[in-house]
């Protein structure tokens, strides 16, 4: 009898893994190209979340299938039209900034295969889009965040803007700090215009500071803001800076040297405040495996966009059901994330919480925590 017994076990655990299948899930990344330390960082995320969680509780595989935009808005749209067509993936996780998302969620949602974008920030990506979704805050919270920590903690009263003009991440992150600066009785005394890839911005910072603004505000990434920081200091101006998360990694630091001593931006995460059980655990095991004690706030939210695809597709009866990902990606509440706790919304946008970094001794020291 014990005999018939393990026999039958062991017939059902070869039926149940015959019928296990693996399930493709596409990731487009900067792999390559000016942006490539936020792909690389981020997609560490995905791919180390991928390792500790492999499988679907139905005893599926989940492929990663990666493919490197270069940073390129079209490389981004070929990348998706590729992933959904000849790979036939269930859901894309990807790109990385606000413009090169806008191409990947515009072909993706005309083909209903989910989207869930780790650290794009731009408002309006989910508008009028049904399978656009994101685990980052928005550009209009970020936005708010800066300002109101600006006049309202540190008691600023005018600003600078240093804006972007290629870069819709820039471009919405300027407006929303405007409009909220100006609410809590700040005044913008003068807003420029750079484009991505300059590199001399001698009459940037003379005009900065000719308008001799209490602080600086550049929404933009770090390969311009550690320049145009560099070259502040060349000619003597010493105001505080402030930026969103398109700096928040040590690349930046490292690129601006002791020109960025006292820089302060907006993060999503903090490794040394682990905010969840999730975030504890993670830390351990990137530990373990990396040998690093610092977890990046963009390795954090790669992760937290696979583990937030992974439960959606844990809560459908079939997960190759797109249509049924996705709507379980909106259902989303008080998902415990390595990064903190998440909840959707039926735009797909995540509520979560932004911490505020300053840069001391070529380090990103936690300053504080600001709730929604």
């Amino acid at each position: 009898m014990r005999k018939l017994s393990v026999l039958a076990a062991s017939a059902l655990l070869l039926a149940s893994s015959s019928f296990a299948k693996e399930i493709n899930v596409g990731v487009v990344m900067s792999m390559s190209g000016p942006l490539a330390a936020y792909g690389q960082t981020c997609n560490e995320g995905i791919e180390f979340a991928h390792s500790l969680q492999p499988k679907l509780k139905n005893g599926d595989t989940v492929k990663l299938v990666l493919i490197d935009t270069k940073g390129d808005k079209v490389e981004s749209a070929n990348a998706t039209t590729r992933l959904i067509s000849s790979d036939k993936v269930v859901g894309i996780i990807g790109e990385l900034t606000s413009t090169n998302t806008a191409q990947v969620i515009a072909i993706a949602d005309k083909k209903e295969i989910p989207v869930i974008a780790p650290v794009a920030t731009n408002d309006k990506l989910t508008e009028g889009k049904k399978f656009a979704n994101r685990v980052c805050f928005t550009d209009s919270f970020q936005g708010a965040v800066v300002a109101n920590y600006a006049a309202k903690d540190l008691k600023l009263k005018t600003a600078v803007v240093v804006v972007d003009q290629a870069q819709v991440y820039s471009l919405g992150l300027a407006k929303a700090f405007k409009d909220a600066f100006s609410a809590a009785g700040g005044k913008i005394v003068k807003e420029i215009k750079v484009s991505s890839g300059d590199k001399d911005f001698k009459a940037v910072v003379s005009q900065i500071k000719a308008a001799n603004p209490d602080f600086m505000f550049l929404p933009m990434y770090h390969p311009e803001v550690s320049m145009i920081a560099r070259q502040a200091k060349q000619i003597g101006l010493n105001k505080p800076m402030f930026s969103g998360d398109g700096v928040a990694n040590q690349t930046f630091i490292d690129l601006g040297g002791d020109a960025v001593e006292g820089y302060m931006f907006t993060d999503f995460f903090d490794y040394g405040a682990p905010p969840t059980e999730r975030s504890k655990e993670f830390i351990k095991a990137y530990a373990a495996k990396t040998g690093k004690q610092e977890v990046n706030s963009f390795v954090a939210l790669g992760a937290d966009a696979y583990n937030l695809m992974v439960d959606a597709m844990n809560r459908c009866a079939n997960p190759e059901d797109n249509i049924c990902v996705n709507n379980e990606i909106k259902k989303t509440k008080g998902f415990e994330g390595v990064s903190g706790v998440i909840s959707m919304d039926e735009l797909g946008n995540s509520t979560r919480s932004a911490v505020i970094k300053v840069v001391q001794n070529a380090k990103a020291v936690y300053k504080a925590t600001v709730n929604p």
